[in-house]
């Protein structure tokens, strides 16, 4: 701990900046991670971990509600305080002693503290006790701090006190009343997870839900929660938010207003860049701002840099845990092959480059119904010019549905790029659809070609059985 120099410095210790000092440790590298927060990040314990474990209890009662023979075995709804219990056992009572365990046996560093990049290859610490010392990098820093909640700008907002992600997900007791400001991922999944606790729960979306994905995968959502009791306000514009007394008033244009015990805002997220140093970077003709995004090139390197990189979400390329995962892992290949003088693949695909941030970005929406997709939707392929061809399939009809419950509801949408015979985007919208979307994600990185896909046969009877529908509504091969 007393060194202040190695190789390798990366600057947050979430599973991105974890895996990136990892791979570079495994090249042959020294490295260290500067962290000011928890060893673990956002993931482990205020945002995924958290989060699913919150909505775990509601899935497991609709799947077992749904079977005729499990049915009558549900007699009440989720235990919330047991359900929180889990919450903390996922998250280790917010102690990352064992993550500081994993940092050891791995070989890596950790300093404590806040660290500001200070010049080439420079990171600055600043420790919670005040003091300060200088890290230096032979050959690389990372920055792998991540994003944080955005707080939109409106009248009173801050004054409300709302809360964020991480309060929501952190919550010890729950409110008789939530609103939601927002329609993404993080709104719906809350909205959900809170509504099976019994809290009254209003959501108010400027547009539609789940936006970026299909439309029919935020309309079932929107469906389900209605049915669930939350209040789906869509295309609904916030006018100002107020304190009437221990109360949250969000006032709408138009006049009405939503009272609510806490107020959540999920509108998007904003990088943690704001404190830095990144004015202190050369960067060439373009330098960069604080608290803005970093761009970066395929193998993660900030341009006009030889020694900066940015990997996960910070350089807003897919917001997502796996993917930040997936570019460390090629930006802490590249870090050690450059370091010694290893031959660098940064072609299409190659073993340094994160090229699935392009076109085959996976993400699963853990609400009812999920939500799973991965690569682009008909719009985004229309947009980019392809010629496409949409394939949708009812999966209610499949054999194996009809096993997995009555009346089983869901859709799945294929994109076939017309030119190349490829599947190029896949959507699914039903129960547990989640562990369907790792063979679609295999097709579309793998550009498999439909006339190969009708070679691999799907296991009788399971939902799977979809891929058949989808290759017989799109056409044997000549």
């Amino acid at each position: 701990m007393d060194a202040t120099e190695y190789d390798l410095i990366v600057i947050g210790a979430g599973p991105v900046g974890e895996n990136v000092a990892d791979r570079a440790v495994q090249g042959g590298l020294t490295a260290v991670i500067v962290e000011s927060e928890l060893v673990g990040g956002e993931c482990s314990y205020w945002a995924c971990m958290p989060s699913k474990t919150l909505l775990r209890p509601v899935a497991a009662l609709r799947a077992a509600r749904a079977v005729p023979g499990a049915a009558p075995a549900v007699t009440g709804g989720v235990d919330v305080a047991a359900t929180l219990h889990a919450r903390d056992r996922i998250v280790h009572e917010w102690n990352d002693a064992g993550q500081v365990d994993w940092l050891n046996g791995a070989g890596i560093d950790l300093v404590r503290g806040h660290g500001r990049l200070d010049g080439e290859r420079r990171v600055r610490v600043e420790a919670p006790d005040g003091t300060e010392r200088v890290l230096t990098a032979r050959h690389a820093v990372a920055v792998c701090t991540g994003s944080a909640a955005l707080l939109p700008d409106i009248p009173g907002l801050l004054d409300a006190e709302p809360w964020m992600s991480r309060e929501a997900t952190a919550v010890a007791e729950v409110p008789a009343s939530l609103a939601i400001l927002g329609g993404g991922v993080v709104a719906c999944e809350l909205a959900t997870a809170f509504a099976s606790f019994g809290t009254r729960v209003t959501v108010i979306a400027r547009s539609g839900l789940l936006g970026p994905f299909e439309p029919f995968a935020g309309e079932a959502v929107a469906q389900e929660l209605r049915a669930a009791g939350v209040d789906v306000r869509l295309h609904t514009d916030v006018q100002a938010v107020r304190r009437d007394g221990a109360a949250r008033v969000v006032e709408l244009k138009g006049g009405d207003e939503v009272r609510a015990d806490e107020l959540l805002v999920a509108t998007g997220r904003v990088p943690r860049t704001g404190d830095l140093g990144l004015e202190t970077v050369d960067t060439g003709a373009t330098p960069l701002t604080a608290g803005e995004w970093i761009g970066v090139d395929d193998t993660l390197r900030v341009p006009g840099t030889s020694w900066l990189y940015a990997v996960g979400d910070v350089n807003h390329r897919a917001l997502l845990t796996h993917q930040g995962k997936y570019q460390a892992r090629a930006a802490g290949d590249v870090i050690a092959a450059r370091a010694t003088g290893g031959e660098v693949d940064d072609r299409p695909w190659g073993a340094h480059v994160a090229t699935a941030d392009h076109s085959a970005v996976p993400q699963v929406v853990f609400t009812e119904p999920q939500v799973a997709s991965v690569g682009l939707t008909q719009k985004q392929a229309q947009d980019a010019g392809v010629r496409a061809r949409t394939l949708d399939v009812d999966l209610g009809g499949i054999a194996g549905a009809a096993t997995h419950a009555p009346g089983y509801a869901g859709t799945a949408r294929a994109v076939v790029d017309e030119d190349r015979g490829a599947l190029i985007g896949a959507t699914f919208v039903g129960a547990d659809v989640a562990e369907m979307l790792q063979a679609a994600t295999i097709a579309v990185v793998g550009e498999v070609p439909l006339d190969r896909l009708w070679h691999a046969v799907p296991a009788y009877p399971t939902i799977s059985e979809l891929w058949l529908r989808w290759l017989e509504a799109y056409g044997r091969p000549s």
